[in-house]
């Protein structure tokens, strides 16, 4: 904030800018990146509007945790493969997990093989 201006002065001065702020009550925000997810308990969540852009200022206890890497395999998926390599059930499965379910990875590996 600015120094030596009262919070009642910068809510007056941010409306005639055209700037709300609002509070949002939650329990959790949970960012998921990549390889892993912040979750923060118990956040303070201030939106800030201006100019048609919202803007998010999240606080709180924060806990980092890794995703899990875990890929679905559908039978389907499974079945695909074995038909288009020519190879077994385990073989497919097997390239699938390696290519993180991408069919077509799987595919090209065990033509490879």
């Amino acid at each position: 904030m600015m120094p030596n201006m009262d919070p009642r002065q910068m809510r007056n001065l941010m409306a005639k800018m055209g700037i709300t702020s609002t509070e949002l009550d939650a329990r959790r925000v949970i960012i998921e990146c990549d390889d892993k997810e912040i979750i923060v308990e118990n956040p303070q969540i201030t939106i800030i509007e201006a100019q048609g852009t919202k803007t998010f200022q999240v606080s709180g206890k924060i806990n980092e945790r890794a995703r899990s890497a875990a890929v679905e395999i559908t039978d389907d998926d499974i079945k695909i493969v074995m038909e288009r390599s020519g190879k077994s059930e385990n073989d497919a499965r097997i390239a699938l997990e390696e290519s993180n379910g991408d069919i077509a990875a799987a595919i090209l590996k065990l033509g490879q093989a």
